[in-house]
């Protein structure tokens, strides 16, 4: 027990007797004591005090975690009457908390990886499967040059005699030609037989990856005597042709346009992906469509290494600033459709291919650029991909189709179908690291 005195000090002894100050002395159980000069009011202020600190001491350590903290986490820490949950539980029961709010996400140590699933986006039939052209777009895209006409085309050109020799269509001695009743083609001539084959198994590889783009086309073989041409010797001479001598022929599209790269794909942060598609403003059909066709062309032109396009606008730009500006080389839309129209295709398969150590950065770059494509000709690739047997395909079409001219015109060597499937690879790897990027569920 604590003992208390109580000492009184009397102020005067004559004239203040009725007022004193007074001292406490407490004295504790081992002895020790301590003085207090606090009156009964600051007594009680002090304990008030004591009190009220206490009381918010349990409200912050207590009550602010009942509310705060979800239910299942809170109660399981502070209800007292709940056994001890085990180590697993209180693992899930973490990953449940964390992963009630919305705008973040936790994985917990040890704990199973939790899926991040994307919001549903309606993409207005503009995107399918996160990167490919929606139905909007691929009901809009013209029809092109179909199989059947690349039929009838071979037959009329075998048969129908030239009635006119001109110059056009390209440069040095290639010639605009008239069958008789007016159709007219293209005629590509060339001393090197790699042109020619590049032109011609370009338009099979276009085929194999149905794109219609590219107009019909056949070989013939230049005889002054043939009724094919007997009736233009005197112009085949002023054109410098030789006999026996296999020539291209396309058919002719009139009334042609120019085409224009697209402004995405004109600066150096050149890239066409599904955020450029889905949030670029005043995008119209018709331009959707035209972007569609260019996502095609980009896989066409890199596989075969064609730098007479896009490649030679951007190779000029050291030169020219203006250049990506300016028409695209080689190309030409169809005004009443919207059809890109894919010519020129010679450096194709093998000049092309001589060239990479220069012009490879170009073509990479342009590929990189793109992660929008046309579900056909990505699951074109991805056939040609997996069976690795594209050189196989094409000398097949170039069997059926020009039986006669095996002996005249080589087919493609190793080495280009090697560097060919070289390339459908890389394709491949870009599209299926853009669906990676852009799938609904990552």
């Amino acid at each position: 027990m604590c003992e208390q005195q109580l000492v009184i000090d009397d102020v005067s002894n004559n004239q203040r007797r009725s007022k004193a100050h007074q001292l406490v002395m407490l004295t504790s159980c081992n002895g020790n004591s301590q003085f207090a000069s606090r009156t009964s009011p600051y007594r009680t202020l002090c304990i008030l005090t004591a009190g009220l600190a206490f009381i918010l001491g349990l409200v912050v350590g207590v009550m602010i975690p009942l509310y705060v903290l979800p239910r299942g986490v809170a109660s399981s820490r502070f209800n007292v009457n709940t056994s001890r949950p085990a180590e697993s539980q209180r693992r899930n029961s973490y990953i449940q908390a964390a992963t009630e709010f919305p705008s973040v996400s936790f994985i917990a140590n040890s704990a199973a990886p939790v899926a991040v699933v994307r919001p549903s986006v309606d993409t207005g039939g503009l995107l399918q499967g996160g990167v490919y052209w929606g139905r909007r777009v691929e009901d809009a895209m013209p029809a092109g040059f179909e199989e059947s006409e690349a039929e009838s085309w071979r037959r009329f050109a075998r048969k129908t005699p030239v009635v006119k020799v001109e110059e056009g269509c390209g440069r040095m001695q290639n010639r605009l030609l008239t069958f008789e009743g007016g159709t007219r083609s293209c005629c590509r001539y060339r001393q090197n037989t790699d042109q020619i084959q590049g032109e011609l198994f370009s338009f099979y590889l276009g085929r194999l990856l149905g794109l219609r783009n590219l107009a019909p086309s056949s070989l013939a073989l230049v005889r002054l005597r043939d009724p094919l041409w007997s009736r233009v010797r005197p112009q085949l001479s002023l054109a410098q042709w030789n006999e026996e001598r296999t020539v291209v022929l396309t058919r002719f599209v009139p009334s042609l346009e120019p085409a224009h790269i697209p402004a995405s794909l004109r600066t150096s942060g050149r890239r066409l992906h599904p955020p450029d598609v889905m949030f670029s403003k005043h995008r119209t059909t018709s331009e959707l469509v035209e972007l569609a066709q260019w996502s095609d062309l980009i896989v066409f032109d890199y596989l075969t290494a064609n730098l007479d396009r896009v490649v030679n606008n951007l190779y000029n730009l050291q030169w020219n600033p203006a250049m990506m500006d300016a028409p695209a080389h080689n190309l030409a839309r169809e005004p009443n459709s919207g059809l890109l129209v894919f010519f020129d295709n010679e450096s194709g398969l093998l000049h092309g291919y001589r060239l990479l150590g220069k012009y490879e950065a170009y073509h990479g770059a342009l590929l990189g650029a793109l992660c929008v494509f046309r579900r056909s000709t990505a699951d074109a690739i991805k056939r040609l991909h997996s069976d690795k047997n594209v050189g196989h395909l094409l000398q097949a079409r170039f069997d059926a189709s020009e039986p006669e001219f095996r002996d005249f015109l080589p087919s493609l060597p190793d080495k280009s179908i090697k560097i060919l499937n070289e390339r459908i690879d890389r394709v491949y790897e870009q599209i299926r690291r853009c669906e990676r990027q852009y799938s609904a569920r990552n």
